[in-house]
């Protein structure tokens, strides 16, 4: 397989799964990591290694090394392997996904903004979602009549704060994730709740549904939820671990024990909890979102830039969602007709956000 994000939290449980099932690694993507890269390199032993910036090329260990976004699809182009996972963050991700179907290769999805921003231009036949809710989902597919879906949130890093403290919150306090450790984006917007916006947008896609929603459970042990038209519901139900979604995307399906079964009894008692929107302000165009999935490339774009300036310290905390909200009712009559006028959209509402 090729592993774009080799180095990021869901490309290091990608490298576990492999070295589980021992399975042949084609191509390393990476950052600026060079450090976990050569560990990774010396294990994998790949036949191609691209990284992101020219002036790391000398660290890198290995014969065949390239940087930059179109090293990464001439990888894929070249490549023999059938499955690419795609763990990059952000808008970059969205042309290897491009590249991968157009080559005829399965893509295990952990990119969510290539769905987010341009799901009406992707074959999701060729998908599997590594995202534990969209696993989750999948999970409880089964022949009767589906009424809703629902995936759960943890709350993020300030679900439990007092709401007069949210302006005034630091980059390390936003960073102290309550249940798990991630990149420092995604980390940000579970503290928002775009990451949760973006994945009801996948979840639209994937499913073909819009009867979405989403609640905040603490424990992050239930992942999602379907309601059937009986008046039935099942949960998907396991500790948090992204190897179990991972097995899944690359291999199909997975009969060995990957994780350890939850033990409710231990766990005592599970708590669910409303989004507010005094809290989480972007959940105010939840409905608009979901009712016009065209506006994932506007949102998208203005959080990363958002998102961007915060962690330069440029902004306030709850400058992040104000930033979002402001370009969705600028640009909330977008329309895109091409997999062209996405980039067209995505690079005019990152110009407006910066300014």
């Amino acid at each position: 397989m090729i592993v774009l994000g080799s180095t990021g939290s869901i490309g290091i449980n990608t490298l576990n799964i492999a070295r589980k099932f021992n399975l042949n690694v084609e191509v390393l993507v990476a950052g600026r990591n060079i450090e976990v890269l050569n560990n990774q390199i010396k294990e994998f032993n790949p036949k191609k290694v691209v990284i992101a910036s020219k002036d790391d090329l000398h660290k890198v260990n290995h014969d065949d090394v390239s940087f930059g976004e179109d090293a990464i699809l001439e990888a894929i182009e070249n490549s023999t392997s059938k499955t690419v996972v795609n763990a990059l963050v952000g808008f970059l991700g969205l042309k290897p996904t491009l590249k991968a179907i157009k080559c005829g290769k399965k893509v295990a999805l952990a990119n969510k903004e290539s769905l987010v921003v341009a799901g009406k231009f992707i074959d999701k036949a060729s998908l599997s979602p590594i995202d534990s809710e969209h696993f989750g989902l999948w999970y409880l597919l089964q022949d009767k009549k589906i009424d809703s879906m629902l995936v759960t949130a943890s709350g993020g890093s300030f679900r439990d704060y007092p709401l007069d403290s949210l302006a005034n919150v630091s980059i390390k306090e936003a960073l102290n994730h309550p249940n798990w450790s991630m990149g420092n984006k995604i980390t940000i917007d579970s503290a928002t709740m775009t990451n949760k916006m973006f994945e009801l947008m996948e979840a639209a896609w994937l499913f073909d549904i819009r009867k979405l929603d989403a609640v905040i459970e603490t424990k992050s042990l239930i992942h999602a939820l379907i309601n059937f038209k009986d008046g039935s519901t099942t949960a998907h139900i396991a500790n948090a671990s992204m190897q179990l979604p991972i097995a899944y995307a690359i291999l199909g399906k997975c009969d060995e024990q990957v994780l350890e079964p939850v033990d409710l009894v231990e766990v005592a008692s599970l708590e669910f909890r409303k989004i507010e929107q005094a809290r989480y302000p972007i959940w105010e165009i939840k409905d608009e979102i979901l009712n016009n999935l065209d506006l994932g490339v506007v949102l998208n774009a203005a959080n990363e830039v958002a998102v961007s300036k915060f962690l330069n310290n440029e902004i306030g905390f709850l400058d992040v969602s104000k930033i979002s909200l402001d370009a969705v009712n600028k640009f909330n009559h977008v329309k895109a007709k091409t997999i062209e006028d996405i980039f067209e959209i995505d690079k005019e509402v990152r110009n407006y956000c910066e300014s």
